[in-house]
């Protein structure tokens, strides 16, 4: 029988799933889900996978029929593979969830051509991974093999699926570019698009550095039309350049709140915009510096600065220019052109569109700066908004050749599974693989198509480790989330994945006698960042979280001394190394709540393509968890920001922090709400965007409202970008 075969009028497993969201006796039917994994193994994958009389025999096939890289199985020993994979079979690896093993092979597991037949079971994609990411050393494969099949450790989406395999996409698909105010850089910034998406990218464009709406162009006596124009062009681009109508291109714009652009660039956002100038698929994004807060709370008016002048009087583009520090000078200068706007007005106007579509995101971008331990400028962010990476600009011929080739940057990004990870016998070991296996993927990306990128690569080494499953863990372990002992245990946690990726960096950077590009300019090098770990003990400090790290040893001042000392003489192979994205599909199959916020629905329900509904109940959910879970539209928004700003002062990059809205507000949530409406206004969305800039959070994703119509408001994700 072959899967197109499959009668869904006689197989149970949609049916016993349904029956999850639906109560018996006031009771969620969790036996269901059993039942639903059950079946759909027996009457779907067993009858439909194709068998081998051994792991050679298989691996051979694969290789003869074109569906495996031939060249890095042959790093290995045959005895070895059998070795890992008997090591594999010992672990007696099953699904947990209906949804975990639906997702696993209706997106993961490697087919048959005519997709009739799998052609692999979990385990062969974590031996896959181990094999690829090890690069031909048995002990690190069987190191990340342990990590895989415990499932502490979950790559992104595009390393899982496509390590291996012989025709495949690429192992990263999150990237960032940007332009300078020529037409030049505008052209090859088009190019680079429709090449990224291609194959599969997320990409995030800053405009901040083109003149605006009306500026001179002096050679042609013209005046510019400024950055709609060009969003336009972009999305059309993304359009086009979709996978052969497989997915739809993502971009995201970033462009400075002090650009004279700002009102048009967020009003082309709006669903009443003109149709000549209205964005549809384009996400946009706000790169917010202090001064603006401080206009903002000030009550003042505020100045936009013309980029082309800015540019003629620094001699740098316009993004590159500390507005928060030139604020002051740049309004003084007659030189510079520039008009005036009330400064609340335009942080009503974001909010507006914020309540109106998710849009936009916000990046605090003198924030990521004060924090960035690297030599440069952070300019803006990527799709989900968890980049923050230095970038220099370009200089590009009239012949689209490279005058002076700047830097942008390529996202190779994983997963820790916090419960998991908190049963790992070893803490650091894990991480220490966990590295090696992301930090491969880094070393053999070779993206020739954007060279700013491949360059940018080549030079940092950066990689962006995250974690997801915090509120299933914690109601697990009986802890509300946003509690004093949730952020604790997040502190915590985070300082560990901090200090592993650390010393694996420079474990990495001895072997090899290579560090990142200007290692000897970065805050490593002069020890500044180390500062706050030698003169606090970042450790558990209630009795609560202690019992939490029972077992796992945690580094004191003394060790974060030692480590200073050693990172100093020899450096670290990674420019970057922790982020945190959101994620999609592989949190299911980790059976994992998603990223580091609260879940949605107690049982949660996706709309699959062509099956229809699918219910999810969220892990360790039972009659003693349930208090512990309650939905992220019905917590103070206060509790996410401070969970996430307790593991963001770890983090060297960013997190991708979504804020969950309700159109009508619960009654005593927000006390600022007291004797006014009931409904979300403009005011909320200021308030906790101030209060999360106070907290020292580096950038907002989607705002995403749940209507008094049962609707979401900002729910649409990335699929490249998500892991």
């Amino acid at each position: 029988m072959a899967l197109s075969d499959i009668d869904l009028t006689k197989v149970k497993y949609f049916d016993y799933n349904n029956e999850i969201n639906i109560p018996k006796n006031g009771q969620i039917q969790l036996d269901k889900d059993k039942l639903a994994l059950d079946d759909f193994i027996k009457n779907n994958v067993e009858p439909n996978t194709k068998h081998f009389a051994s792991v050679q025999e298989r691996l051979t096939w694969l290789i003869d029929h074109d569906y495996l890289e031939e060249g890095f199985i042959r790093q290995y020993r045959n005895e070895f593979i059998d070795k890992l994979y008997n090591y594999l079979k010992s672990k007696h690896f099953h699904f947990h969830s209906f949804m975990a093993a639906y997702k696993f092979y209706a997106q993961y597991a490697l087919r048959t051509n005519d997709k009739e037949y799998y052609l692999e079971n979990y385990i062969d994609r974590v031996a896959m991974n181990a094999l690829y990411l090890a690069n031909g050393n048995e002990d690190l494969a069987m190191d990340l093999a342990h990590e895989l099949i415990n499932q502490r450790y979950q790559p992104a989406t595009p390393t899982f699926l496509n390590t291996g395999r012989k025709r495949r996409g690429e192992f990263v698909s999150c990237f960032e570019i940007q332009t300078t105010d020529n037409m030049n850089t505008i052209g090859r910034t088009i190019n680079s698009a429709l090449q990224l998406s291609k194959i599969g990218g997320g990409v995030g464009i800053n405009l901040t550095n083109l003149r605006e709406a009306g500026a001179p162009i002096k050679k042609i006596k013209g005046a510019a039309s400024g950055v709609v124009p060009v969003m336009k062009l972009l999305e059309d681009a993304f359009s086009y350049s979709n996978q052969l109508g497989q997915r739809q291109g993502a971009g995201v714009v970033y462009l400075s709140v002090f650009h004279p652009d700002i009102v048009e660039f967020l009003g082309a956002k709006k669903e009443n915009a003109d149709e000549k100038i209205r964005i549809k698929t384009l996400s946009l994004g706000v790169t917010v510096p202090d001064k603006f807060y401080e206009l903002v709370e000030n009550d003042e008016d505020m100045y936009l600065f013309s980029p082309y002048d800015v540019e003629r009087v620094y001699g740098e583009p316009f993004a590159y220019v500390d507005i928060t520090k030139e604020y002051d000078n740049l309004v003084a200068n007659d030189e510079i052109t520039k008009k005036k706007i009330n400064a609340r007005d335009l942080e009503d106007e974001i909010s507006k569109l914020q309540q109106e579509s998710g849009y936009p995101y916000i990046v605090n971008i003198d924030t990521e700066n004060r924090a960035n331990p690297i030599d440069g400028k952070i300019i803006m962010s990527n799709l989900c908004s968890e980049i923050a990476q230095v970038q220099k600009p370009s200089v590009v011929n009239d012949d689209q050749t490279y005058q002076e080739l700047g830097t942008d940057v390529s996202c190779n990004l994983g997963s820790t599974n916090i419960a998991n990870m908190m049963e790992t016998p070893d803490f650091g070991k894990s991480i220490r693989a966990i590295t090696r296996g992301l930090t491969h993927i880094s070393d053999i990306e070779n993206l020739d198509i954007v060279p700013s990128i491949k360059r940018g690569n080549a030079r940092s080494h950066a990689i962006g480790l995250g974690a997801m499953g915090l509120h299933g863990y914690l109601a697990k372990h009986h802890i509300q989330y946003g509690s004093p002992v949730a952020l604790e245990f997040t502190s915590v946690y985070f300082m560990l994945l901090n200090y592993w990726t650390l010393v694996a960096s420079h474990e990495i950077a001895v072997e090899r006698h290579e560090t990142f590009a200007d290692f000897d300019k970065s805050a490593y090098a002069d020890g500044s960042y180390f500062d706050k770990y030698i003169t606090k003990d970042w450790g558990p400090q209630s009795e609560a979280v202690q019992e939490l790290f029972k077992g796992i040893f945690i580094p004191s001042t003394d060790d974060w001394q030692q480590l200073k000392a050693a990172i100093m003489k020899d450096g670290i192979y990674n420019a970057y190394r922790l982020a945190v994205a959101p994620n999609g599909s592989t949190s299911y199959i980790g059976d994992s709540t998603s990223s580091l916020q609260p879940i949605i629905n107690k049982i949660e329900e996706r709309q699959e393509k062509m099956i229809g509904k699918i219910y999810y109940p969220a892990p360790y959910l039972s009659n003693d968890t349930m208090p512990y879970y309650k939905s992220a539209y019905d917590t103070d928004m206060r509790s996410v920001i401070d969970t996430y700003a307790a593991a963001q002062q770890h983090v060297d990059q960013s997190l991708s922090m979504t804020l969950f809205m309700r159109s009508t507000i619960p009654e005593g949530m927000y006390e600022w709400k007291d004797g006014r409406t009931d409904k979300m206004t403009t005011r909320d969305l200021n308030i906790l965007r101030h209060y999360a800039y106070q907290k020292g959070i580096k950038s907002i994703y989607y705002i995403r409202t749940f209507t008094d119509d049962q609707d979401e408001i900002g729910a649409n994700q990335c699929e490249s970008c998500v892991i």
